[in-house]
């Protein structure tokens, strides 16, 4: 098993690991503050930064002020690992919500994607940028939609019927929402706090319901 040192000190990655050996490193790093990828025998370990942090957190705060707003039910199972050993691929979303296909797994405290289905949104924070393709390996686990933020900008990605995501200015589990949204009011934390912050949001999003959001 070969190892390859990149440039930025917060990651490393191992080549040649087997699915085994992958198994066993999710275990030894459980309570570990490590985001861990897995790609058909490629291994990457990465911290993850107090900016990745922030930006999971105040985005989430979003979607779920947004779902509760709307009185639709969900399911959130944070950052689980999603592994499929028949595609050989791994990894953990920063967070990912089940919406529309929530009745399925309600009452579940334990997700199988061997059968149940995947997240309807998986939220990936990608200021610090990984070194395999992490979209490929959602798209190989069948996840219909990610919401990628680069730092700079909030970009939606669907999966479609070839299974690889185009990039879309509109969301598919929210098809009302102009994402751009999202970001001017993620911009604003940099003068308001989180609290106030969120009851913007949720304010502003009373106001779209109002005039007849779906």
């Amino acid at each position: 098993m070969s190892t390859l040192q990149v440039s930025v000190p917060q990651r490393f990655v191992l080549d040649g690991v087997p699915w085994q050996a992958y198994q066993r490193v999710l275990r030894a790093f459980d309570d570990r503050h490590l985001r861990i990828t897995y790609d058909r025998g490629r291994l990457e370990l990465m911290t993850l930064s107090p900016e990745h942090e922030r930006f999971r957190h105040l985005l989430g705060l979003f979607i779920v002020a947004l779902i509760e707003e709307l009185a639709w039910e969900w399911a959130c199972f944070g950052s689980m690992t999603f592994k499929r050993r028949q595609r050989g691929r791994g990894l953990e979303p920063d967070d990912c919500y089940w919406i529309q296909s929530e009745p399925l797994v309600r009452g579940k405290d334990q997700i199988d994607l061997r059968s149940d289905p995947p997240p309807d949104l998986a939220l990936e924070i990608d200021v610090t940028h990984s070194s395999l393709n992490r979209l490929s390996i959602y798209a190989a686990l069948h996840v219909p939609e990610v919401w990628r933020f680069d730092g700079q900008d909030l970009h939606v990605h669907l999966l479609g019927p070839g299974g690889k995501y185009t990039e879309s200015t509109s969301s598919q589990a929210f098809p009302f929402l102009p994402v751009a949204e999202l970001m001017r009011f993620l911009n604003l934390r940099t003068t308001m706090g989180n609290a106030a912050l969120v009851r913007a949001f949720r304010s502003w999003v009373r106001e779209q319901i109002a005039r007849n959001w779906q």
